[in-house]
């Protein structure tokens, strides 16, 4: 399954308790739903999970069940749950404060939400509804979808109530509410009650840090080994054509020792060879001595 399927898997594990928890739940599932209209109430999943919760759900929250359920025996494929009574939809849309022969667009009814509890409960029914998140190994991202521009609207402003900074945009004649932080992702998914998702999310950054790192340091390290090697090919070249030209005798001793030094220790650093001198040198005296010796060769 995919990460996103496994977190509502992972959702669904949470007890459905206080009957206004499942109303709260139940408006977030429609809100976000395939179709919630005075005709017709449709929801569409292929969460095997869900489609347990589903039916448990809505006789918690409204007394009955739906009109149409999936045939068990299908255990791939679109899972479907409609209700077209009209005097189920009526009841259904009066919880809510609306009227199913009078609504032109859907709104948030913040109402049914005064609680905490019931605000988590609408945002865990909206994600198993529109909801997705990718896997974190891949890169962080969450989203809530829904056809109703207000809903959307109106959701995002309850999240930013609740101290989240989610961004929106629209798609395909969709709105879009997202997260791209891992942190804010944490905290949602935790907040509608997956925990173990979060921590997975918190895991993979973990991981990727520690890569990244490790990483770097590599290269850092890869890029400090290339210049020693080519500064000492430099050096060597240059020594060379002084031993050559003239030969290393004529030159000054502290020069002389320098130029053998590094003529029999090619891989050494700076500061390796600094300690062979004697007496030791420091590096920056050292690199002085050899920038001198490569000025002697060009100048010869």
């Amino acid at each position: 399954m995919s990460f996103s399927a496994d977190t509502k898997t992972e959702l669904c594990r949470t007890q459905i308790s206080a009957k206004c928890c499942a109303i709260a739940e139940c408006y977030g599932l429609l809100l976000f739903c395939n179709t919630f209209s005075g005709e017709r109430i449709k929801l569409i999943t292929e969460s095997e999970a869900l489609a347990g919760r589903l039916p448990k759900l809505f006789r918690r929250a409204f007394g009955f069940g739906f009109d149409q359920t999936p045939d068990r025996a299908e255990k791939t494929g679109k899972l479907i749950f409609s209700i077209t009574d009209p005097e189920k939809i009526r009841k259904i849309f009066a919880v809510y404060g609306y009227e199913a022969d009078n609504i032109l667009a859907h709104h948030v009814n913040l109402s049914v939400l005064e609680e905490d509890c019931c605000r988590h409960s609408f945002l865990r029914g909206a994600f198993f509804a529109g909801g997705s998140v990718t896997d974190p190994q891949k890169r962080y991202h969450l989203e809530l979808v829904t056809s109703h521009f207000n809903v959307s609207r109106e959701t995002r402003s309850i999240l930013l109530d609740m101290d989240f900074a989610p961004k929106s945009t629209s798609r395909g004649g969709n709105y879009i509410i997202y997260f791209k932080q891992s942190e804010s992702i944490e905290d949602f998914l935790t907040t509608i009650g997956a925990p173990i998702s979060a921590m997975d999310i918190m895991s993979a950054k973990i991981r990727k840090d520690v890569y990244n790192s490790v990483n770097r340091r590599v290269n850092c390290d890869t890029a400090n080994v290339t210049k020693t090697v080519d500064a000492a090919q430099a050096q060597l070249s240059a020594i060379s054509a002084l031993q050559k030209r003239d030969g290393l005798s004529s030159l000054p001793d502290k020069l002389r020792e320098t130029a053998l030094l590094r003529l029999e220790n090619p891989e050494l650093s700076l500061t390796q060879l600094a300690e062979l001198t004697d007496p030791p040198v420091t590096k920056s005296c050292l690199n002085h001595r050899l920038r001198k010796l490569m000025e002697l060769a060009e100048k010869r």
